[in-house]
């Protein structure tokens, strides 16, 4: 055992076999013909090009290019991937879309980039037990446009059209948190291929849980509470795995498909969009609808230079001023009682421009506008690399930590602007940075630092739904402290004894 944790620790192997002579970006033509003889020759590329694509992110890590790029096209063609890099010491690093923000798909030491965009199939849908299970390839708007005549749908959005197996590994959360919750509270089983080549079902193979009696109420009863109703699965069968690789962000194995809780589609959904003079206002009134408990869908929280950056890049015509979009979903008689609770709400903080959107175009447009704050961002400094921060802390801490954080931004002479899903007590600063300023560079990671810190002294958490990649490593340190982090590495390497799974994220 004491190797194993030792191997965990260091994370650096020596390649054997195929690859023993070769170094970092040469895999050898015998290893190379080896992954042809899986998944065929045109599912296999060592161009510089592609492997450039499958080695950066979102974010303003470096590119880390692997060695070679495999597509394969079913879990089996996945297993026999894994266990030939297995056999050969050969580091292995899952690819979705690509859309992360912690630079989880560099390939630090070289070795195989997996893209399972190709496994694209809804393999089961289960209408009457509220459950779905997909490959990696799916994305959140394809399954959704799959269940457009169903009745249901999964709400949990980050604002890029990520991999539904890409958010389980990132644990991904989103908009609609608030009242529906993250990944983690929205998955019910992982089917994932293990670093040597074996399939796990972590619930157990072809289990979704029937919901019970929830799944016979009528959708629309007033009173329903999709968090609440389609709570926890019934099952205490164990230790939990599913809850252990969802959030392991490729580091302990390749998930292959998942299945994942529905909700019903609400019979009505009004969006309201509201100004207010300061930032204190905004998240005042927010703190103030969740302890009225007026069960708000979405609360998102845009300051006044996010609000410029999506009037300009979305052609929205809102006031240029801290603002909340919020949404509700229910029966209309439950909306008309929300909509006057939360509008008295406001009006107490000083909101203005007050206006309710109930047209779905509307809507849309304002969602549109929210999920594409990120690149609303990066247009107001063409050329540079946005880095974004992803604090999470108890929603009654979270007035005193934005305040501090916006004027902390204001002094900073950085680039930047605020945005977040307040009603979970989770908010990035999207920082705008030339990444060949390394004066700059230096302050940007200085001031997320400083704000990761200042939210685990407020009792919160370094990362809300981003994950840790190769960032946060020492805030997870903090976080979790000297046992929790020896906790993980001792898990790393009962199942990944090499170190070869996505080598370098995390710990």
């Amino acid at each position: 055992m004491a190797r194993l944790l030792r191997a965990a620790t260091w994370g650096l192997f020596p390649w054997r076999g195929y690859c023993s002579q070769k170094a970092k970006g040469e895999l050898c033509r015998d290893f190379v013909e080896a992954l042809k003889a899986v998944v065929g020759g045109s599912h296999v590329s060592t161009a510089t090009v592609v492997r450039e694509q499958h080695g950066r992110d979102e974010s303003v890590h470096r590119c880390e290019p692997p060695d070679a790029v495999v597509w394969p096209q079913n879990v089996e063609q996945v297993s026999r991937l894994a266990a030939l890099c297995y056999r050969q010491g050969v580091p292995i690093i899952p690819f979705g879309t690509g859309t992360g923000l912690e630079g989880g798909v560099c390939a630090v030491q070289g070795g195989v980039c997996i893209n399972l965009t190709h496994m694209d199939r809804i393999l089961e849908l289960n209408l009457e037990d509220f459950s779905v299970v997909v490959e990696p390839g799916v994305t959140r708007k394809a399954l959704n446009l799959h269940l457009r005549d169903s009745g249901l749908w999964f709400p949990v959005d980050p604002g890029a059209d990520a991999s539904l197996c890409g958010m389980a590994a990132t644990g991904a959360s989103g908009t609609n948190a608030v009242r529906y919750g993250t990944m983690r509270d929205n998955v019910l089983n992982l089917e994932v291929v293990l670093p040597d080549g074996r399939l796990l079902h972590t619930a157990g193979q072809g289990r979704h849980f029937r919901l019970g009696f929830w799944s016979e109420i009528p959708h629309h009863t007033a009173w329903y509470s999709p968090c609440v109703s389609l709570g926890p699965r019934k099952s205490a069968a164990g230790y939990n795995l599913t809850g252990l690789f969802v959030g392991s962000e490729g580091t302990l194995g390749l998930i292959t498909a998942t299945t994942l809780r529905l909700h019903p589609v609400p019979e009505a959904i009004v969006a309201a969009t509201c100004a207010f003079p300061s930032v204190q206002a905004a998240v005042d009134s927010t703190v103030h609808i969740l302890q009225a408990a007026v069960p708000v869908a979405r609360i998102e929280f845009l300051d006044e230079v996010m609000m410029d950056a999506c009037n300009r890049y979305s052609k929205l015509n809102c006031s240029v001023a801290p603002t909340l979009f919020l949404e509700f979903h229910g029966s209309q008689q439950a909306l008309e009682e929300q909509l006057q609770r939360t509008e008295e709400i406001v009006q107490q903080n000083g909101a203005s421009d007050f206006s309710w959107a109930k047209a779905a175009e509307e809507r849309s447009q304002l969602w549109t506008a929210r999920h594409n704050a990120w690149y609303a961002a990066l247009a107001m400094r063409p050329g540079c690399k946005g880095y974004s921060t992803d604090v999470c802390v108890p929603i009654s801490r979270l007035p005193e930590i934005l305040v501090q954080t916006k004027e902390d931004l204001n002094a900073s002479g950085l680039t930047g602007s605020i945005v977040g899903h307040v009603g979970d007590g989770n908010f990035h600063c999207i920082l705008l940075v030339n990444p060949d300023d390394a004066e700059e560079l230096g302050r940007v990671k200085a001031f997320a630092e400083q704000l990761g810190r200042r939210a685990l002294a407020l009792h919160g958490t370094c990362t809300g739904e981003h994950g840790i990649g190769l960032g946060k490593r020492q805030l997870l340190r903090e976080e979790v402290g000297a046992v929790g982090v020896e906790t993980m590495r001792q898990l790393k390497a009962v199942l990944d004894p090499q170190g070869l799974m996505n080598p370098g994220k995390v710990l």
